[in-house]
């Protein structure tokens, strides 16, 4: 029996805030190497699943170049393997937009029906997990449901992010609410849905003209409630992560420092592929060190790292410390300056003598204060810190920022350093993100 694999990578993760400023969510680096939708990816061929459509959409240029014909991951194939699937317009009137979740899928009903699949099986390319979807596809099967949802226990405090099940004895779902105020259980939907093919094609017809068609909203509920059609809960006990705020991505990563981490990176027998760049190996210098961090090819470090994850072509001098940080790709820490609790978009320049995440005032952002109240510095791509700055907690630096933009030497906890080019990327000035955004 045939299996095909749709996975929604088009979200802008607008929670990731100026994170996501110059891609897609499931194109954000992630463990200094790979980017989140390497999960999805290597998860459908180590479960044997070879025909995968990724359906993108919002600044979808570093994800396409990320994922190319698919040779990482053995899905350069000519038969199956791995398909782009961008927005585009049909019909005299038809969106070339998608519009919401069932809408994307709606979308590309050809590319189902040309594969000619027994079970679609519908992912997130956000998530951070590996799993085995064959046994999920065969529990699906021997319970002769319409739709299966892989879903595991959140803490209460999170519930209201996902969208919340209910189920009998014998796991069938009877209830589903998707991201409800006030939650009436903490067993939340993981984004994986399995369906049978004639059914999804039946359902995504059925439901083409509802706007911004959501499956959480539109298709499921409606499921539930129809007596004729079976819908099953698959529950998922193992590692599994949604990194959709800064916060839970930064804590996420900062798991894999641990000595023994919960995700097994080195597991040999279930690989997470990725595109690399050909970089030579990390090099420690006379006065660098590391500890309980992860340190990528073609660093160099010649100051402290600790309890970090340090990505490819990072460059720490002498005398600085990095600590408790996420630090993306070729960015530099000049001499003697200090990182805590930080992450560093790519190609950021930290010069001398700076202190970035200083002190115990933890005033929350004031532009964003629900995203950035933790201590949580953000520096966003391509920024510029000037020497001897003293930066406080929960501030924000735009991409692009420079010395220019800088009131002082001294900012303090809260607060967001901007640039003109920064905001017009951030605000989604579409000129300025196509030519600046592949990477």
């Amino acid at each position: 029996m045939r299996t095909l694999a749709l996975i929604l990578a088009g979200g802008r993760g607008s929670r990731l805030d100026i994170l996501s400023a110059h891609r897609a969510k499931p194109g954000v680096p992630f463990a200094g190497k790979f980017r989140l939708i390497d999960f999805a990816l290597s998860n459908c061929v180590n479960s044997g699943i070879y025909n995968v459509g990724v359906l993108t959409q919002y600044l979808p240029h570093s994800l396409n170049r990320h994922i190319g014909i698919g040779k990482p991951w053995d899905l350069d194939r000519k038969k199956g393997g791995v398909t782009i699937l961008q927005p585009f317009r049909g019909k005299p009137g038809d969106t070339d937009w998608y519009e919401g979740t069932a809408h994307a899928i709606y979308k590309n009903i050809s590319f189902i029906k040309s594969n000619n699949p027994d079970d679609v099986i519908i992912l997130s390319g956000d998530h951070v997990y590996k799993m085995d979807y064959s046994k999920m596809v065969n529990y699906h099967r021997k319970k002769g449901a319409d739709l299966t949802i892989a879903a595991q226990p959140v803490d209460y405090k999170d519930a209201s992010r996902f969208g919340i099940l209910d189920h009998a004895s014998d796991l069938e779902v009877t209830n589903f609410v998707e991201k409800p105020a006030d939650p009436p259980s903490n067993l939340a939907s993981m984004g994986i849905y399995v369906f049978k093919t004639d059914v999804l094609l039946d359902l995504l017809k059925q439901n083409c003209n509802q706007q911004n068609s959501d499956f959480g909203h539109h298709i499921i509920p409606p499921m539930i409630e129809n007596q004729d059609q079976k819908v099953y809960l698959y529950k998922y006990d193992d590692y599994w992560r949604d990194v959709g705020t800064l916060e839970s991505y930064w804590e996420t990563s900062l798991e894999l420092a641990k000595s023994i981490p919960e995700l097994n990176l080195y597991d040999e027998s279930w690989k997470l592929h990725t595109r690399s760049e050909e970089k030579p190996p990390a090099k420690f210098g006379k006065y660098g060190g590391a500890s309980c961090s992860l340190i990528s090819n073609g660093a160099i470090i010649n100051g402290t790292v600790e309890n970090s994850i340090i990505s490819p072509g990072v460059y720490i001098e002498k005398g600085a410390v990095v600590r408790n940080s996420i630090v993306f790709n070729d960015s530099v820490i000049r001499s003697n300056s200090i990182v805590d609790k930080a992450i560093i978009d790519k190609e950021v320049e930290i010069k001398a003598n700076c202190k970035i995440g200083d002190g115990d005032d933890h005033t929350p952002n004031r532009d964003k204060p629900d995203l950035l109240a933790s201590g949580l510095n953000i520096i966003a791509k391509r920024a510029t810190i000037p020497e001897g700055t003293v930066m406080g907690r929960n501030c924000r630096v735009f991409s692009y920022v420079g010395e220019e933009n800088f009131p002082n030497k001294h900012i303090s906890s809260g607060s967001t350093i901007t640039s003109e080019q920064g905001e017009k990327i951030t605000a989604g000035d579409e000129d300025k993100i196509e030519e600046l955004s592949i990477s």
